[in-house]
């Protein structure tokens, strides 16, 4: 536990909270994601029957507590992040997984950041970082911990939910829930929340306070910003949440007494039940944060079942009576640890590739398509972009055995440090014990990731150089890319031939505009290597 910084700025905490021990619960249901056991009888509330595992059972794990809030607020002081990762790496961990957002999403701001800082260091002592990508979506720019060396991840849905069924004014819904079902068969005057909380109360409050005024359930409705993304919340009463886009919605945004007709509204909810096979799915999370500096990868973090403390009741509510071991969850904090227990995984399997190396396996063999074969949607049902996902949705079977992988060292992420820190080497002092000496001139561009993003340039061709490592059997791959909107897109060569394990081939990408995009700026495409047996592809976007 790390807890110095934070007492001498915020003041001593409660001896009796001044220990390792979970009492929100975040930290338990993460790191069962990343590592628990397997589980047999997990459920919440009757839902979600089964056995439980994380990603990278049996492994052995080490928590190292940063954030000292006792209602998932915060509480995390910067000197004392970087205190656990010096521990960390002191304690010879393989992955480290945190989902903790940092302060600032600016590129600016990133080179001082804790977590920018203690994940360098991590990384070169050869330990694989993954971060959350921030809960701030859909709002533009809101990507956090975007720094190259560690794994930034989105969160996207799964093709489980926790549904309920809601009968209001003749019309049906269906909403997401982990309700137990109502006291009787029965349906219930409305009251909207205009006439029932204080201006400035949350939605958990609202919640609580009218269980306390005698309600028997709760019907959250989904602002603009949250889209079809359906949360199964673990409210204190019977709750449901619903999409404010469905058809004959008029009565969700009504005030008042709720009247229809100048008859009160009345409704009826179900029990929850948990569906299987949900299509489309997965869809981008509306809350998942949002590039231009893009997350890396996305994966499941919408209505996620793991282990949790009993420390706390499942809403984190101190007036909550109830103790369970397992809850739902969401956001990128929930989807940080399923690809940190993927990496585990790539660990054992391949002692000997670089936190680069694996990072670039998970990328380049990421789906971009749902499970009917379509682009992967938003929550406003528009086709979504690599400013929301990155490379695509986790696979990691296919990330076992990439073919190819883009490879980086110490040195360069170095070299994209001094691109932006050229005339005093200020920022080097942060990430390099010795004196580094900065190349005359670098081009961030060619940094050797498994994605590639560039500058408009108008009509002059824009040049980009990678280099792949050959991670497979001795093979062939040809490339194809996918023609940008207003550009024409050439790779120099077409075509890669590797006789052994880990040779290396570089290649060249020239972007040439032929016209202004249709939709203006950005423009995205990708290109991907294959020899028939693998498929390596990165996104490329033109801002």
């Amino acid at each position: 536990m790390f807890s110095e910084n934070y007492e001498a700025q915020s003041g001593k905490l409660d001896p009796s909270k001044r220990t390792a021990r979970d009492f929100v619960g975040h930290g338990t249901h993460t790191l069962s994601t990343a590592a628990g056991n397997f589980a047999p009888g997990a459920t919440i509330f009757g839902n979600g029957n089964g056995t439980a595992k994380g990603g990278s059972p049996k492994a052995r794990v080490a928590t190292y507590k940063v954030c000292w809030s006792t209602n998932d607020a915060g509480g995390c002081h910067e000197a004392d992040i970087l205190q656990a990762f010096d521990y960390a790496i002191y304690d010879g961990v393989d992955v480290i997984s945190i989902s903790v957002g940092a302060s600032n999403p600016y590129i600016e701001a990133f080179f001082t950041d804790a977590i920018s800082i203690g994940s360098f260091h991590a990384v070169a002592a050869n330990i694989v970082v993954v971060c959350s990508a921030g809960n701030d979506g859909p709002a533009p720019r809101t990507v956090t911990n975007v720094v190259p060396w560690s794994i930034t991840v989105a969160a996207s849905t799964i093709d489980r939910d926790f549904v309920t069924n809601v009968s209001v004014a003749g019309k049906h819904y269906q909403g997401a829930s982990l309700n137990r079902g109502l006291a009787s068969r029965k349906f219930y005057p409305l009251i909207h929340s205009m006439n029932a909380r204080l201006p400035n109360a949350t939605v958990e409050d609202a919640v609580n306070e009218a269980a306390h005024a005698g309600a028997v359930g709760v019907l959250v409705i989904n602002n603009d910003y949250s889209g079809n993304t359906l949360l199964a919340e673990p409210h204190a009463i019977p709750a449901a949440s619903l999409d404010s886009n469905s058809d004959d919605n008029e009565w969700m945004a009504q005030g008042g007494s709720l009247q229809n007709n100048s008859r009160k509204l009345a409704a009826y909810m179900t029990v929850a039940r948990t569906s299987l096979d949900i299509k489309p799915a997965p869809i981008m999370a509306g809350f998942s944060s949002r590039g231009p500096s893009a997350p890396d990868i996305t994966a499941p973090g919408v209505n996620i079942l793991a282990a949790y403390s009993l420390a706390t009741s499942p809403s984190n509510l101190p007036s909550d009576s109830r103790r369970v071991p397992f809850n739902v969850q969401q956001g990128t904090s929930v989807s940080c640890p399923h690809v940190a227990g993927v990496v585990g995984l790539l660990k054992t399997l391949h002692p000997d590739w670089s936190p680069a190396a694996i990072k670039s396996a998970i990328m380049t063999t990421a789906a971009t398509l749902y499970n009917s074969n379509q682009p992967i949607r938003d929550a406003f049902e528009q086709i979504a972009t690599p400013f929301e996902y990155g490379s695509g949705h986790i696979q990691p079977n296919l990330a076992m055995d990439p073919g190819l992988v883009y490879d980086m060292r110490t040195g360069d992420y170095l070299n994209f440090i001094c691109a932006h820190d050229s005339h005093n080497q200020f920022l080097l002092k942060f990430f390099n014990r010795s004196t580094y000496t900065c190349p005359k001139y670098y081009n961030i561009e060619n940094l050797n990731y498994p994605s590639i993003t560039v500058a408009n340039r108008g009509m002059n061709p824009i040049h980009v150089t990678r280099t792949v490592a050959n991670v497979g059997t001795p093979s062939t791959y040809v490339v194809k890319a996918n023609i940008l909107d207003g550009f024409k897109v050439s790779v120099q060569p077409s075509s890669l031939t590797f006789e052994t394990i880990g040779e290396k081939k570089r290649f060249r990408v020239i972007l040439l505009a032929t016209g202004f995009p249709n939709h203006g700026f950005p423009v995205f495409g990708n290109l991907s290597w294959t020899d028939g047996n693998h498929t390596v592809t990165s996104p490329i976007v033109v801002l």
